[in-house]
């Protein structure tokens, strides 16, 4: 038996990759998902079993993102990231910096051009 390191995949994570990947394999391959996005709803986009998958804790989540591009597994990634993005879809900055625990490095005035530019877009 050959020993394959993932030093940044925990076993619960690994758990749930192993999960997805049988399914994908065994059960049923995922609807590609394709850009523009027909819908902010991932039910509508991919089969209900992947939208399910994907609807667990953000840092379950974002670990899930981490593994799926650690062990370079395109579809799940592509599941992961449209997860992430249907999270922060329609969020303020603020709101995204929560999400992605990212300090705020902008001066108030920096923060006010960026609403500014923001509100004529």
């Amino acid at each position: 038996m050959v020993e394959i390191p993932l030093p940044n995949v925990k076993a619960t994570v690994l758990a749930k990759v192993i999960e997805y990947c049988t399914h994908y394999k065994q059960v049923e391959s995922m609807t590609s998902i394709t850009t523009p996005l027909k819908s902010n709803r991932i039910e509508e986009i991919v089969q209900e079993w992947y939208a399910d998958f994907v609807n667990v804790d953000q840092t379950l989540l974002f670990e899930l993102v981490t593994a799926a591009n650690f062990m370079d597994i395109k579809a799940l990634l592509d599941l992961t990231c449209l997860a992430v993005s249907v999270l922060i879809k329609g969020k303020s900055a603020e709101e995204i910096r929560r999400i992605f625990n990212i300090s705020n490095d902008f001066s108030p005035e920096e923060e006010d051009d960026q609403v500014v530019r923001e509100e004529k877009s």
